[in-house]
């Protein structure tokens, strides 16, 4: 398969070491002197060691090899000290790399081990760095407290946080820890003329589209851990009438049973003119 996977220049190497100890999964050993790439199955391509070599010989390009293996990692890891598998878990978590960090979770589990990464170090704000990413998808609270309403007719959101689409939010974002989760479909807001007021209030959002969106494996993977992870409360999943849209509420149930944790699951249908056609808990 082709993906991203680092390049050690082995002109410019003068085998230092320095990117080996940087390398939580192990996949850079000194033979010869020379840093070399030991194993295509553990680099995640991510690029950790990057920054660590003093003579700029590794860069990250896109070419054939063989398909990343978060499991064969943890293997690996679990051999060694706390230090670097901490390391690896902060390393994906910072990288946003969500299905491979609940993979890594749940082979810890699997082997009896606590993760450790502490509760606070888990669902604390990723920093965005300057010029890396979309700003638009950066993780942020909203203080309520501080939405002014300009009249006494209007009223105000009740969006507690950003971003909101499936694919942009990370389930260990602090606004999703411990929360009443909605789950709406793209449509529902625009048809429910109170979407604010009588479901949003309160509540964290994330919104996705069953029939357009791409990549729902990793729709799973997140709903997933938003159970598991941030152990939400309750998950409210808002859908249209339309047959299309019962594809969000399926999602929903099929994460809820890969999760080890329980969590109760509200379904709610909407009308095409925003009508409650039925209210149930699945």
């Amino acid at each position: 398969m082709k993906r991203q996977i680092i390049n050690i220049d082995q002109e410019k190497c003068n085998g230092c070491g320095n990117c080996v100890p940087n390398c939580p999964e192990g996949a850079i050993k000194i033979v010869d002197g020379k840093a070399q790439l030991v194993g295509e199955l553990l680099c995640d391509g991510l690029g950790a060691c990057l920054g660590h070599c003093p003579e700029g010989a590794i860069t990250v390009e896109e070419r054939e090899a063989e398909a990343y293996n978060e499991r064969r990692v943890m293997e690996n890891l679990t051999t060694q000290s706390e230090r670097v598998l901490t390391a690896h878990l902060q390393h994906l978590r910072e990288h946003r790399q969500i299905e491979y960090l609940q993979e890594a979770l749940e082979f810890l589990s699997e082997q009896g081990k606590e993760d450790p990464l502490s509760t606070a170090a888990r669902f604390e704000p990723v920093p965005q760095r300057q010029g890396s990413g979309c700003p638009g998808s950066r993780s942020m609270e909203f203080d309520r407290s501080a939405v002014l309403v300009s009249d006494g007719s209007s009223r105000p959101s009740e969006l507690s946080h950003w971003p909101i689409q499936l694919h942009l939010i990370s389930p260990l974002a602090p606004h999703y820890r411990g929360k009443d989760i909605v789950l709406a479909a793209d449509c529902v807001s625009y048809a429910m003329g109170d979407f604010h007021r009588d479901h949003l209030k309160g509540k964290a959002l994330a919104i996705a589209c069953p029939k357009l969106d791409e990549g729902q494996e990793q729709y799973l993977t997140k709903l997933t851990a938003l159970i598991d992870q941030a152990q939400i409360n309750t998950l409210t999943v808002l859908i249209m009438q339309v047959p299309c849209c019962h594809g969000l509420l399926h999602l929903a149930q099929t994460a809820a049973s890969r999760a080890s944790r329980q969590v109760p699951i509200k379904s709610v249908v909407v009308g095409l003119q925003g009508e409650v056609l039925q209210e149930q808990w699945a």
